[in-house]
């Protein structure tokens, strides 16, 4: 009777494992769906984005032609900014000046913990990002290329909202 029992006891623990080894396939499906869905949808986006700042509304392009990662030098009425560094108030900026000093000593420090620069950035200069309001004017910006250019950044750039092209004969498409 004992052994009888025994293997009683034993074929229950097969058949329990046996069981237990079996895959719930449409739980499996169920993840593997939401997951390339996700996949998907975000790996689509093809929107660089930039440190947002709220004084600063800029003005609206309809190029299509994505800037790559550069220094970002921001500019609004009242402070600019390098990166997340705030350098200057912009009035105490000597407007009769070629340079904005503390922007040229800033860049200059960001040029040397680069590192030397590669063929393309020693033809084409550094590359920068401005990043100015719609109501800063042109000659404070005009200062700033010039500061750029003299700190070697040369290849700038200028960030703007991207609208949909107009159509300029006015008619619908």
């Amino acid at each position: 009777m004992m052994l009888n029992a025994a293997a009683k006891l034993q074929a229950r623990r097969q058949r329990q494992k046996k069981q237990q080894s079996k895959l719930n396939l449409v739980s499996l499906m169920d993840i593997f769906t939401i997951l390339v869905f996700f996949l998907l949808v975000n790996s689509t986006s093809d929107v660089q984005v930039l440190q947002t700042d709220k004084t600063i509304k800029l003005p609206k392009s309809t190029s299509q032609q994505k800037p790559e990662v550069t220094t970002v030098v921001r500019v609004n009425n009242e402070k600019l900014f390098v990166g997340d560094r705030m350098i200057a108030n912009i009035g105490n900026i000597n407007n009769s000046a070629e340079n904005i000093e503390v922007l040229l000593q800033e860049l200059k420090y960001r040029a040397e913990r680069a590192g030397e620069p590669s063929e393309a950035q020693k033809l084409r200069g550094r590359a920068v990002t401005i990043m100015g309001d719609e109501q800063v004017p042109y000659e404070l910006l005009k200062q700033i290329m010039q500061t750029c250019a003299a700190a070697d950044y040369r290849d700038i750039s200028f960030a703007v909202e991207q609208t949909a092209p107009v159509d300029p004969a006015g008619g619908e498409s």
